[in-house]
């Protein structure tokens, strides 16, 4: 017998309700409301400002800017995804434009770290297959702490795609509409940026 494809499953009529309440609420700014939001993905939006920041005053200014930017624009929040997806994006964008004005941090050339092949077309040193997956170590706190500070050590322009991509999981069209570049750009840059991590990874997991 020919199955039947599933069909959406509607939310409860009681959830929606009180969806709707919620966000009438944060269009009247209705100061409970607000502070209620605050108190429920306060967190959650400084966990995201920690990816992007590594100053803790500027995670916390951006998580800042988010909340006062998403209630000024309240009134143009369509409800097609939830207030948490869509405080993300705009916590990504609050780091972002951090990241823009802020002065040039230590970080290392990106050029340096891409593989370099001999006359044949072969890596050259050759490439060594690492003990067990990325994400086995991964799983460790000290190694996912090390990744972390291997991330930071790239130039914005490459972490931040990196970041976008791999970490946040946005496609490429997203991510190039978040950084104002072409898909091209995106794809090109994400390339460099993994080769470069892997560059900079190879003692620990060779």
């Amino acid at each position: 017998m020919p199955t039947r494809s599933p069909q959406p499953v509607a939310p409860p009529a009681g959830d929606l309700h009180e969806r709707n309440a919620r966000i009438g609420a944060l269009r009247q700014r209705d100061p409970a409301a607000c502070e209620a939001l605050v108190r429920e993905l306060g967190g959650q939006m400084l966990t995201i400002a920690r990816r992007y920041l590594q100053n803790e005053q500027d995670c916390e200014d951006a998580v800042q800017e988010a909340f006062l930017s998403a209630f000024g624009a309240i009134e143009r929040f369509e409800g097609n995804s939830e207030l948490g997806t869509w405080l993300h994006r705009i916590v990504v964008n609050a780091c972002l434009m951090k990241l823009r004005g802020r002065s040039r941090r230590h970080e290392i050339s990106v050029e340096t770290l891409l593989p370099t092949f001999d006359q044949s077309g072969h890596h050259s040193p050759p490439i060594r297959p690492w003990r067990g997956t990325p994400i086995d170590h991964l799983l460790r706190d000290e190694t996912r702490t090390t990744v972390r500070r291997c991330i930071d050590m790239l130039p914005d322009e490459y972490r931040t795609v990196l970041l976008l991509r791999d970490i946040e999981q946005l496609s490429t069209e997203d991510t190039a509409g978040v950084l104002n570049a072409t898909p091209g750009t995106v794809k090109t840059r994400l390339h460099r940026a993994r080769q470069a991590l892997r560059t900079l990874l190879e003692p620990l997991f060779t």
